[in-house]
């Protein structure tokens, strides 16, 4: 039998974007959502009951997505940490490396876990580690999947009960009434209970947090689909060879690298460059749909009032007319390279992706590597819409680059007892 959908879900699950219901879900420039003070008032009571928290975060946009104060919902309950879309790495990527990472950055958020997963619902890679460690640990207690909005949670659900339903006739029936998954933030309107346990305890689905901070709560509906990576990322870089520049510029860029230079990531970011060595690039790692261009930065205020929902999209021009402020929040950046064989560091924009910010050329005389390594200063003023929030963080190891230069920190017995292991 053909599954029955009601329209709004069947207009969801072809990507259309729905007007909210009952005042959630659907999106409304950002103003319908469930926010985290909503959803921290909806799921109060776990901090009173027994139960197993999943939570979910989108690898693309780690940082915005890393749903800060978690324990204010979960309590003293277990957390089991799952990564999703581990997919869209860059072809090459070590995903040990990865794991490291994510460990690390989740011990300085002070996050206490039983374990990290990287996990793909396209691909099914890591969901059978998470469904072991699920019913290895859930004990009779609810299991609560959390994250904020569009992390990818539905699809999650449906790899676990599609995984499940092999051994569970609970789960297998579950599947008959599985979330719908869409692109667009909002479709799970309120927490879903899913049957999907033969020794029991119940499933829930919960609404995705609206984060104020992430790129998603700033562009038209219209736009929304252009935020979401749809294949794996591939990093554009500048400076490369083959910019699509005018000679004078591209000319200027090779004698000088980028100082003086300003660009732009779709309407939605401007990075100017105020002082780098000719021996750094930056390489942006986010949805294709969002067009790199370079301009002195001398003319970036002109270009961008001109051509802002033009060349630079999103913002589409639609969105243009309707209130569009600009890129309001300036933020200056001071990095310094540790070493000259990796990034120094990673510019994350909240909602959107990352940039790289890395040394190439590294067929260098040893002069001026050591130039590099002594004065390897780089200052940048990067440009967002108001309240996106930009974060700096350790390079996440991507491509087969990533394996070569990054570096396991030495740790003592006592740590190796107390850190969450990893698995894929």
């Amino acid at each position: 039998m053909r599954t029955m959908l009601c329209g709004r879900c069947k207009l969801l699950s072809h990507g259309n974007m729905i007007t909210a219901v009952g005042g959630n879900g659907g999106y409304s420039g950002g103003k319908q959502f469930v926010t985290a003070e909503e959803l921290r008032e909806k799921l109060s009571h776990l901090r009173h009951e027994k139960a197993l928290i999943v939570k979910l975060v989108d690898i693309v946009d780690f940082n915005g997505s890393f749903l800060a104060r978690i324990r204010d919902l979960a309590g003293a309950n277990p957390i089991i940490l799952v990564i999703t879309k581990i997919d869209l790495l860059a072809k090459g990527t070590d995903l040990n490396c990865v794991g490291d990472w994510v460990v690390e950055a989740t011990m300085k958020k002070k996050l206490n876990v039983l374990s990290v997963h990287l996990t793909s619902s396209k691909s099914l890679v890591g969901i059978t580690g998470v469904v072991s460690e699920i019913q290895k640990e859930k004990k009779g207690r609810d299991t609560y999947i959390l994250g904020s909005a569009n992390v990818g949670k539905s699809a999650f659900i449906n790899a676990v009960l599609k995984m499940l339903s092999y051994k569970d006739p609970v789960a297998a029936a579950a599947r008959k009434y599985k979330p719908i998954q869409s692109a667009v933030p909002g479709t799970t309107l309120g927490p879903i209970q899913i049957d999907a346990f033969l020794g029991g305890g119940k499933l829930f689905d919960t609404p995705g947090v609206h984060l104020h901070h992430r790129q998603a709560a700033v562009v038209h509906s219209e736009d929304l689909p252009a935020l979401a990576p749809r294949s794996r990322l591939r990093g554009q870089s500048f400076p490369n060879p083959h910019m699509n520049l005018d000679n004078s510029l591209a000319e200027q860029i090779r004698s000088n690298g980028l100082i003086g230079f300003s660009i732009f990531w779709g309407g939605l970011v401007r990075i100017d460059i105020i002082k780098v060595l000719p021996q750094t690039r930056l390489t942006f790692y986010g949805p294709k749909a969002l067009p790199l261009h370079v301009v002195p930065t001398e003319k970036a205020d002109e270009f961008y009032q001109k051509e802002v929902g033009i060349l630079l999209t999103p913002p589409t021009g639609k969105h243009k007319e309707d209130n569009w402020t600009g890129l309001e929040v300036k933020r200056e950046l001071q990095l310094k390279y540790d070493n000259v064989k990796s990034p120094a560091c990673d510019v994350a924009i909240s909602g959107l992706g990352w940039i790289s910010v890395e040394p190439f050329n590294l067929s260098l005389k040893s002069s001026e590597l050591s130039e590099v390594e002594e004065g390897g200063e780089i200052d940048l003023i990067v440009h967002v819409p108001k309240p996106v929030e930009i974060f700096l963080r350790p390079p996440l190891p991507v491509g087969t680059a990533g394996g070569e230069w990054y570096q396991y920190r030495d740790l003592t017995e006592e740590e190796q007892e107390l850190r969450p292991k990893w698995y894929f």
